[in-house]
C-alpha cells in the first residue's frame, strides 16, 4: 500500500539529487517513500555497495549503483553533475541512516546547490535521533559527529563539549571507547551516559551509567557506538567550596599523585567544581 501526499506528482519522480535515509539496522525502519524514490531512481550514489545491495535485494530494487565514498567523492562530482544536468534522477544513500551527516554526501550536496539542481530530503531513521529519545536526557542536545582519534584532538574536543549545558551526543568505534573513559570522567563529573551499540538490531544493547562508575572491565564492545552524555543537572551544580574533610584528603594525596590526577579523583568522588579543586591544589603546592 503506498501512501502519497495528495499534491504528489502520481506519474513521475523529478528530476534531482535525493537524499535518502536508509535503515540503521533493521530493514523494515524505511519509508514508503523512500522505497519509491529508490525504485524511481536512474542511479544510486552509495558508500558501500555492497550494504546497498542487500538493502535493495531485500526490497526487489534493481538498480544501478555508483560507488561514491569520502575517497572518491571529490572524483566523482562532474560524472554526478553531468547525470544531473541530463535529466537523471538521483538517490544519494549512506550505509545506514541519513547521508551527509558524519557520512559522505556534503561535497555533492554542495556543488548541486552552486549549480541549481533540486536536492530533496527523504528523511528517515536517525542513530542520533533514536539514542536521544531513549536516554531520558534533555532534549536540546550537541550532536559532535565522530570524536577525534587523536589524543590531542580528543581531549580539546572534550574539554569544549564539557562546557556546554547540553546533552552531548557522538559517535566512536567501540575499540576506542576504553581510551576515552578517563577523559570522561575528568571533563563530565557528575553526569550521567547512555551507550547505544546496534541499535535497531537483533543483538541492540543499551548501557546506562554513571560517568564515574565507567570501567574499561564493564565494558565490552564492538563495532560503531552512539554515546549520549546528559546535561548539567541545574539542582546539583558543583559547590565551590571544600570541606574539611576534602581539604585533609587533598593534603594527603599531594604527595602521592599529579594535580591533574587529584582533580579527576576527587572530583568524581565529590559534587565539587574541578577549578576549585585544581585551585587548591595549586595553593598547597605554593605554600610548600
Amino acid at each position: 500500500m503506498r501512501i502519497m501526499h495528495p499534491e504528489e506528482d502520481k506519474n513521475k519522480i523529478k528530476n534531482a539529487l535525493y537524499v535518502v535515509s536508509t535503515p540503521i539496522g533493521n530493514l523494515n525502519d524505511i519509508s514508503f517513500r523512500a522505497i519509491e524514490v529508490l525504485k524511481n531512481s536512474d542511479f544510486i550514489l552509495c558508500e558501500d555497495t555492497r550494504v546497498t545491495k542487500k538493502l535493495l535485494t531485500f526490497y526487489k530494487i534493481d538498480k544501478k549503483l555508483i560507488s561514491n565514498h569520502k575517497f572518491n567523492e571529490k572524483k566523482n562530482l562532474k560524472k554526478i553533475l553531468e547525470l544531473l544536468n541530463n535529466s537523471k534522477i538521483l538517490s544519494l544513500v549512506s550505509d545506514a541512516g541519513t547521508p551527509s551527516i558524519s557520512d559522505p554526501g556534503n561535497i555533492l550536496i554542495n556543488e548541486c546547490i552552486k549549480n541549481n539542481i533540486k536536492v530533496i530530503p527523504i528523511p528517515g531513521p536517525s542513530a542520533v535521533i533514536a539514542a536521544v529519545s531513549i536516554s531520558g536526557f534533555s532534549n536540546n542536545f550537541y550532536f559532535q559527529g565522530f570524536i577525534s582519534d587523536k589524543k590531542n584532538g580528543m581531549k580539546k574536543e572534550l574539554e569544549f563539549l564539557s562546557k556546554l549545558n547540553n546533552s552531548i551526543v557522538f559517535f566512536i568505534s567501540a575499540k576506542k571507547f576504553n581510551k576515552l573513559i578517563p577523559y570522561l570522567k575528568y571533563y563530565f563529573v557528575g553526569r550521567k551516559i547512555v551507550i547505544c551499540k546496534e541499535l535497531t538490531k537483533f543483538y541492540e544493547q543499551i548501557y546506562r551509567s554513571n560517568i564515574s562508575e565507567l570501567s574499561e572491565q564493564n565494558i565490552n564492545l564492538k563495532g560503531e557506538i552512539t554515546v549520549v552524555i546528559s546535561n548539567v543537572d541545574e539542582t546539583k551544580k558543583n559547590k565551590e567550596t571544600l570541606d574539611e574533610s576534602v581539604r585533609i584528603r587533598i593534603k594527603n594525596l599531594m604527595d602521592k599523585l599529579t594535580i591533574k590526577d587529584i582533580v579527576s579523583i576527587i572530583g568524581s568522588e565529590n559534587n565539587i567544581s574541578k577549578s576549585a579543586i585544581y585551585k587548591y591544589c595549586l595553593k598547597l603546592k605554593n605554600e610548600k
